[in-house]
């Protein structure tokens, strides 16, 4: 075995200088664990993988059944026309409202909920919720809460994250709030305003057992994309429910890399 051999360069530094230099390096060292105990607990879950909280984006089962879910925030022109067509299609689905869209359109809340379809918390303001503080973040769960039981009565237990931003503070607090915390792995894409086909052909392309899709109620082409992807959906033995229906109620866990809803075994 060849022998390693350590050689220590001789310096001229003085005691003085010397001195200085270690000083210098436990500053150092002080500043860069300070940083790192300060540094925010999801960014550390995320570079580590550890202890890492994600929304549920879809459920894994042996079952053809998906979920349709509407975003709703700014507008509701299309939105009469959206329930037209599930209504004709004896649908049920799940619509996460902000707390602005609750107060300026009551009257559309109401409908939406006495036709059946599970009203879902999409915060109040529409806000960036990884810079707020839990409290901030539960003031925001809360108030939409409120709204939505004043509405039309129902106690929402599912909670959309607006941009899709979420962290581990924004998942614990929405469980200390008694949310379910949804994402999707179908985005239709409508607000891009594309047109109908590129909606069509984009959903069912991607529509696997226990997706949950995304749309929004005032997309431009959404209401009239929905006929022939229902049409679709079916022909293919999908079965479309609200969110609550697809979900596991208990004896689940979310898989921390796919963010898939899963049996416990």
């Amino acid at each position: 075995m060849n022998e390693i051999k350590f050689v220590f360069m001789k310096t001229n530094l003085t005691s003085k200088t010397r001195k200085k230099a270690v000083l210098a390096a436990i500053v150092l060292l002080s500043l860069s664990l300070s940083i790192f105990l300060d540094f925010p607990q999801n960014i550390i879950t995320v570079v580590t993988g550890q202890d890492r909280l994600v929304p549920i984006y879809y459920v894994e089962t042996p079952e053809k059944k998906v979920a349709i879910s509407f975003d709703a925030c700014w507008g509701a022109e299309y939105t009469p026309k959206i329930l037209e067509v599930l209504r004709e299609n004896d649908l049920k689905t799940t619509f996460f409202l902000t707390g602005f869209w609750l107060e300026k359109y009551p009257d559309m809340v109401k409908q939406i909920s006495e036709e059946g379809h599970e009203i879902g918390n999409h915060t109040y303001t529409h806000p960036h919720l990884n810079t707020l503080s839990e409290a901030e973040i539960k003031s925001e769960i809360e108030k939409t809460h409120r709204l939505i039981k004043d509405i039309c009565g129902q106690e929402a237990n599912l909670f959309r994250p607006p941009f899709g931003e979420y962290s581990n503070k924004v998942i614990k607090t929405l469980d200390e709030c008694g949310y379910k915390t949804i994402q999707w792995s179908v985005d239709s894409l409508d607000w891009k305003e594309g047109g109908k086909e590129s909606i069509v052909n984009r959903v069912t392309s991607m529509a696997h057992n226990g997706a949950i899709i995304l749309f929004h109620n005032n997309g431009e082409y959404t209401a009239e994309a929905l006929p022939e992807i229902i049409e679709k959906l079916t022909d293919e033995g999908f079965t479309i429910v609200p969110i609550s229906e697809l979900l596991y109620s208990n004896n689940y866990y979310v898989d921390p890399h796919s963010g898939a809803q899963k049996k416990k075994e």
